[in-house]
């Protein structure tokens, strides 16, 4: 009996390039899992703002110059995209999780939406909440 003939495949869809072509599926659910991790630095200033307001005022003088800081501004701003995008991904899976949507045009057009969806609730969040 002669061998089977191996047949040359990818080891991982991971491998990006002539082999794979990422999905907004795909992208959108790593983007999920990115923002769900980036959530924490914001958690972490707004917690260090809050503790040092209850420590002292020379502590709160120097965690509230970052907070309010570009750097500080720009990690509101991130934290909000990522709190929309995440919320998104939610309504997403429960539309899944419902049974509907499962074609891949419509899950390609959800995971769009959940991007211009969340940069458009994130440039609303700014204007409420600057003015």
């Amino acid at each position: 009996m002669t061998a089977p003939k191996r047949v040359e495949r990818p080891l991982s869809p991971f491998m990006i390039g002539p082999y794979y072509r990422p999905q907004m599926t795909s992208i959108s659910s790593i983007m999920i899992r990115i923002t769900g991790l980036a959530l924490i630095v914001g958690i972490a200033l707004m917690t260090a703002w809050i503790f040092a307001a209850a420590v002292s005022q020379p502590w709160f003088d120097r965690v509230n110059w970052l907070v309010t800081s570009w750097l500080g501004w720009l990690i509101w701003i991130g934290s909000a995209w990522a709190i929309w995008f995440h919320l998104l991904g939610g309504v997403r899976h429960f539309i899944f999780d419902a049974g509907k949507a499962m074609d891949v045009a419509t899950a390609e057009k959800l995971g769009w939406g959940m991007f211009i969806g969340a940069t458009v609730l994130t440039v609303i969040t700014i204007i409420v909440g600057v003015v």
